[in-house]
């Protein structure tokens, strides 16, 4: 694919810190990091969103959260009531987990349920739905992307990068198929150079999620 500009590149990019250990300086050195390489957004445990939306005040960069993370196994309730708090902090988009066991059961009604849960609560606000490839077959992975688009998901999502695998190309392309151009594919997991994001920006993906983010664009700029 044709070389994208620092700019172009860095507004497919969630920049993220999802580590249950990270701390105060960690997150506002992220954010500080996102406001100088112009990334779309910062994504954080929903306990630091507060304090991104400070940090971030005046700038173009969002605060995003994770619902349900990494195991996405509670209830829709409870998952309706994360989700009302998260925004309540700040969060301007939602990454949730979907719950893989009604999955594997198909149980798709249930399914529609634990996403629709999270849209209902997100007054508009973008969801992405993390539906945990390397945990599926792909005729999951097709079912999962249909229900995410159903359900009324901005996005479906590769990965937590909490398993054993993340993103990967084939993954991407299947994924982009099944939604089509209107819905938007997340890539995660594993993304953690400028040859992984562009191949995975040609699959189809029109969002990156990566801690490596600043490597990345240091990697585009020769450094």
């Amino acid at each position: 694919m044709d070389t994208l500009s620092q700019e172009s590149l860095a507004s497919f990019i969630d920049h993220t810190l999802l580590d249950p250990n990270a701390n105060e300086t960690q997150i506002k050195n992220l954010c500080d990091e996102a406001k100088l390489y112009g990334f779309k957004t910062v994504c954080i445990e929903s306990k630091w969103l507060t304090l991104a939306q400070s940090q971030l005040r005046d700038c173009n960069v969002l605060p995003i959260t994770v619902i349900d993370f990494p195991g996405g196994q509670s209830c829709p309730e409870k998952k309706h009531q994360e989700t009302i708090e998260a925004i309540k902090n700040g969060a301007k988009e939602i990454d949730m987990v979907l719950n893989r066991q009604l999955l594997h059961d198909r149980d798709l009604t249930g399914l529609f349920h634990d996403i629709s849960a999270v849209i209902k609560a997100s007054d508009s606000i973008p969801v992405k739905v993390i539906i945990e490839t390397s945990e599926l077959s792909d005729e999951e992975k097709v079912i999962a992307c249909a229900i995410s688009s159903a359900a009324g998901a901005a996005f479906v999502k590769t990965s937590t990068g909490f398993t054993k695998s993340g993103a990967t190309k084939g993954d991407i392309e299947l994924m982009r198929r099944t939604v089509g151009p209107h819905l938007g594919v997340k890539a995660s997991g594993g993304v953690r150079t400028l040859d992984a994001a562009l191949k995975m920006i040609q699959a189809g993906a029109s969002r990156i999620g990566s801690s490596s983010s600043c490597k990345i664009i240091d990697k585009l700029n020769g450094l």
